[in-house]
Parts: C-alpha cells; sequence; structure tokens
C-alpha cells in the first residue's frame, strides 16, 4: 500500500532576540530542513511517502493561543508518520523519549520569558508527561550520517511527594511533576509535547509514529570561531548544514519504513 505522506514540523528554537543580541551569526539547521525537505519524497518498502514541512514562530503567546494544535490536527490522522525538529547539542543528534509539560523562562523572539505549566486546552486531563512513538531503536542503530544519533531518555522533574528537582537518566519516576523533558523545558519540548499530547488526545498513540528530533549545533569550522570578526560563512559550516541536513531525511527514512505495529 503506497504511503500518503510523511509531516515533519520545524522551528529555529535558539534564534531568540537575545541570543541574536549576542551574536548575529546564529544559526539554526532546522529551517534548513524544512525548506530542503519540504515536497520531496521518500521511497519505502511499501511506495513513496512525500514529506510536508512547516515553520513555527519563536514565541510562547502563539503556542499558549494553540498554533501547534490548530495547524496539526487536520493532518495528523491522514499522515504516516511525524516528527518535530530543532537544534539541540553540539556533534550529535537526540530522539527525545519523554516531554515534559514546562516551560522554563528562556526568552522568546519577544524577549518574552514564561516560567509555567505548558497551557493547553482541557489542563484538568493534563499529563505531565507525553512519550514519543517514534522508532527510535531502529533510528539509533541505523547508519543514517556522520553524527551519532542517541536514544535520549533523561528528563529533569520534582519527585512526587518531593519538593526539588532532580535529573532523571531513565526517564521520570510514576507521579512525577515535569522540569524539563528529554528536550529541555524551552519551546523545543513544547513543541514536541503540544504535537503529542495531540496525537494522544486524537486517539493516534498506538497506531502513529511522532516524537522530536534534535539535530546538531551548527558549527562553523577551525579558525572561523570569534563572534566579532568571523565570516558568516565557511567550508565548514557548509559541510555541516548540508550534512545534518541529508542525515536528517535518512532519519526520516528509516522511521517511516520501519515494520511492526509500534514502529520501535
Amino acid at each position: 500500500m503506497s504511503r500518503d505522506r510523511v509531516n515533519t514540523t520545524s522551528y529555529a528554537p535558539r534564534c531568540a532576540v537575545t541570543t541574536l543580541d549576542r551574536g548575529i551569526r546564529i544559526s539554526n539547521p532546522s529551517g534548513a530542513v524544512a525548506l530542503a525537505l519540504d515536497g520531496t519524497v521518500i521511497d519505502t518498502p511499501d511506495g513513496p511517502a512525500r514529506v510536508e514541512t512547516a515553520m513555527f514562530p519563536v514565541r510562547w503567546r502563539d503556542f499558549a493561543d494553540g498554533t501547534v494544535e490548530r495547524a496539526l490536527r487536520p493532518y495528523l490522522p491522514r499522515v504516516d508518520l511525524f516528527t518535530t525538529v530543532s537544534q539541540g547539542r553540539v556533534g550529535r543528534f537526540d530522539v527525545e523519549r519523554t516531554n515534559g509539560a514546562w516551560r522554563g523562562g528562556f526568552p522568546d523572539n519577544d524577549n518574552v520569558s514564561r516560567t509555567e505549566t505548558v497551557p493547553v486546552a482541557d489542563p484538568a486531563s493534563q499529563p505531565q508527561w507525553t512519550t514519543t512513538t517514534l522508532p527510535y531503536a531502529a533510528i539509533t542503530a541505523a547508519d543514517t550520517g556522520r553524527f551519532p544519533v542517541y536514544d535520549n531518555t533523561s528528563v529533569t522533574e520534582i519527585p512526587a511527594g518531593g519538593t526539588e528537582s532532580v535529573v532523571r537518566p531513565d526517564g521520570p519516576t510514576p507521579g512525577s511533576t515535569a522540569r524539563a523533558g528529554g528536550g529541555g523545558n524551552y519551546l523545543s519540548n513544547e513543541i514536541a509535547y503540544r504535537a503529542t499530547l495531540l496525537r494522544d488526545r486524537l486517539g493516534l498513540h498506538g497506531t502513529l509514529p511522532g516524537g522530536h528530533v534534535h539535530t546538531p549545533v551548527l558549527q562553523f569550522g577551525a579558525g572561523n570561531s570569534d563572534p566579532a570578526t568571523g565570516a558568516v560563512t565557511d567550508p565548514a559550516f557548509v559541510r555541516n548544514r548540508l550534512d545534518i541536513m541529508a542525515q536528517t531525511r535518512a532519519i526520516l527514512t528509516v522511521a517511516v519504513s520501519a515494520s511492526g505495529p509500534d514502529r520501535s
């Protein structure tokens, strides 16, 4: 049976105003990934899969207003897989196992901070955590490119009955309160939380693979590290961007081609 489409959502979570004020050369490969992959076709054992992408604003208020849910709700029941994508750590990809319902306060593109529980519709039924249904075992085992790919299971929580935050390398404990998902507590975590919560509220947890992928940080080459005097691009920078784009496509190919009911 031919596949319908793969949906990816992408935005630039570290290009907030305050970060750009410190260095105008700040760049983020997730936007390049979205632009490069939109409308492309991936060949899978079950037929071609068309990739459709979207880019979201880096503003707390847009997320609180339901921008993510409005954009994704018509499409999640129709796609074969979705993933949100943003820039993460140096030198590695991460498949984020768990997303947390907490905003950590880093300023957004309006230079506004928010430190609070992620605001969603029907907060009475809101979980502290959501989980990926991406085939993380297949993704991390595959040779998708030169950057290592990790199944990131770490979270930060306040344990049930506790008052202090604790880092849990193996994921949240029962009854805990979220303080950071595997992808932190900025808008990269929040877009993953909202997309996977929507998946669950639509009754698609057991049938729709979806979650968040963090790309490596986009770096300049040796000798071009000074933000005050360095060039805005160099051969290593271009190579890193192209390699991250190609490897993200390879990760999507593995994910949408994985077999089994849970695709893991």
